[in-house]
């Protein structure tokens, strides 16, 4: 069961590539859903309400060379649709359980998740930090802003989404990024200053995901509730190849469900979205299968 006895869970799709600006990831809500997110949960003891697809537009032109907000219109109108619909299951009482596309859509899901939780946690599990701007993103791809925005650092136009300008961005001391190995020079630079704590593949190899998540949970443990926010891409290859963007020496399958099973245990999560799963790069589904199983270890599965 949920915290706060919640059994219900509204599962939104977001099928979006634009903030990765590459094809494929789209495809990553059907893939999960393939993949049977709606029968694990089921099977759990939750009552599911699949609310299907936000519909998006792809633009029929592309970015200008050195662009430095890609389609960022697009991106703005989707994930200001995501954080109403986000709002609007929480005020139900259902738990949003949000499947990506990519990254971006955090800046949506996030912002609605504040409208009910006014000091929101979050855990951010990734390869990659995403706390660039546009002053410092080597690509322009907007997935890699994500949290910047949620921290309140980007364009006006990304921390206006949702009503962002109305709300605290989240608290530094309240963000937890686990699995971190590709970081860029801007984003050390800005989380640095903030004090955004990461813990690197560097900590897990050497401390153990057990001491890792022990910290991390205490760390969020003053935020009123948490909100998850997974990147395939945090796991290694080998365990999930299907992602827009990976990178060799990631977070083990059993190490990622160990995570998954202390988040769970903590019972502090209020929010969750899976992102960046590329079926295009997978093989037979691979990664939305794990990305299912890791799930079923957020919502209490059980080896014994």
């Amino acid at each position: 069961m949920l915290p706060n006895g919640k059994t219900d869970i509204s599962i939104i799709g977001v099928p979006i590539d634009l903030g990765a600006d590459r094809r494929g990831v789209d495809m990553g809500p059907s893939a999960i859903r393939c993949a049977g997110i709606e029968q694990k949960l089921e099977q759990l003891g939750y009552i599911v309400h699949d609310l299907g697809d936000l519909a998006v537009r792809r633009p029929a032109a592309r970015p200008e060379p050195g662009e430095r907000l890609k389609y960022v219109d697009e991106l703005v109108r989707v994930n200001g649709k995501l954080a109403d619909k986000t709002a609007e299951e929480l005020e139900k009482g259902r738990f949003p359980l949000i499947l990506g596309g990519d990254h971006s859509i955090a800046i949506g899901s996030i912002k609605g998740v504040q409208r009910h939780v006014p000091r929101l946690g979050v855990l951010w599990f990734d390869a990659h930090c995403d706390a660039n701007t546009a002053d410092t993103t080597p690509s322009g791809n907007i997935h890699g802003m994500s949290l910047a925005v949620s921290l309140g650092y980007g364009s006006r136009r990304l921390l206006g989404v949702g009503g962002g300008g109305k709300r605290d961005p989240i608290r530094p001391e309240d963000v937890v990024i686990i699995g971190a190995r590709s970081i860029d020079p801007g984003e050390k630079a800005l989380l640095r200053e903030l004090g955004v704590r990461v813990y690197t593949m560097h900590d897990i190899d050497r401390r153990g995901m057990d001491q890792v998540m022990e910290e991390a949970l205490y760390r969020l443990s003053s935020a009123d509730g948490v909100h998850l926010s997974f990147d395939l891409d945090g796991l290694d290859p080998n365990d999930a190849p299907g992602v827009g963007t990976p990178v060799i020496g990631g977070v083990s399958y059993r190490e990622s469900h160990l995570a998954m099973e202390m988040l769970a245990e903590s019972g502090k999560l209020v929010s969750a979205e899976f992102v960046e799963v590329n079926p295009v790069l997978d093989y037979r589904n691979k990664t939305a299968h794990t990305a299912v199983e890791l799930i079923g270890s957020v919502f209490g599965e059980q080896i014994m």
